[in-house]
């Protein structure tokens, strides 16, 4: 009976955990960094996964869906809000089945055109940061994030890299990551993609590796279809993500530019 008693609650602490951590906000399908560009001004962004597949110890979820909406609103700028949808696909007793996470509210700023803009051959930069809001069935109050973004770009391989620092909702813990993205050419219809990361929660100790492999599939003109593979260690835990979605880009606007001015190579070979 002590045995039988010792699982469960052993099970839902694991499940717990595994629910009240998610790593930072995905902001480029299907990746937890993002790249540093924006939409341009007029466009609109739906990078959303309909459903995905997320296993944490004995905790089995289904994520549907994770939704990130992307706003061009001004030169340089894009605002960001986004949130995912928890279901415990196998409910324990005391924990909510539905839990809406991650959410917030963010500005994204494209400090450096470079490469991904082609706008020479350098690295570009941008900063994106903003509140977390409190979620539903999960942790209450507000915090905030700051990610600064590098990438590259060369004819063949792309590469983001992100240096982000949360305070965490509710707990007021400060949660370090360090992630870099890997792409194959833009030019590709299909191209190959990965992810590491390690994260780390200053308070309560835990370090999380993290790696990503899967594809983005240009579909058409204005939609990408992504699959991705995600394996972590959060500390003793085991998580498997399996994730699926699309992104879709349509112009809300058309702002007058200058001649000769037009959207990013990057928005137009990747048509996010």
């Amino acid at each position: 009976m002590l045995r039988t008693r010792l699982r469960a609650v052993m099970a839902m602490a694991a499940a717990s955990l595994a629910v009240a951590w998610t790593s930072p906000a995905r902001a480029y399908r299907p990746f937890d960094g993002t790249d540093a560009d924006v939409a341009d001004v007029g466009n609109f962004e739906l990078e959303l996964g309909p459903a995905s597949w997320y296993f944490a110890g004995s905790g089995h979820y289904l994520v549907a869906p994770a939704t990130v909406l992307n706003l061009g609103f001004a030169p340089g700028w894009e605002f960001v809000t986004d949130f995912q949808n928890f279901i415990g696909l196998d409910p324990l007793p005391g924990q909510p089945r539905f839990r809406l996470l991650e959410t917030d509210a963010l500005l994204k700023l494209l400090v450096v055109p470079g490469s991904l803009q082609g706008a020479g051959s350098g690295p570009s930069a941008a900063v994106e940061f903003g509140p977390l809001l409190p979620n539903v069935n999960g942790e209450s109050g507000f915090g905030a994030s700051c990610d600064v973004i590098v990438s590259q770009r060369w004819p063949g391989l792309v590469i983001h890299t992100n240096n982000w620092i949360q305070l965490t909702r509710g707990t007021r813990h400060v949660d370090w990551f360090e992630g870099v993205i890997l792409e194959g050419s833009l030019q590709a219809a299909f191209r190959p993609v990965g992810e590491v990361f390690v994260e780390h929660e200053w308070v309560t100790g835990v370090t999380t590796l993290s790696g990503l492999v899967g594809g983005i599939w240009r579909a058409r003109s204005g939609l990408d279809l992504d699959v991705g593979l995600r394996e972590a260690r959060m500390g003793a835990l085991a998580v498997t993500e399996v994730r699926l979605g699309f992104t879709w880009t349509v112009g809300v606007w058309r702002p007058e530019e200058p001649a000769g001015h037009g959207a990013s190579p990057h928005r137009q070979l990747a048509l996010r």
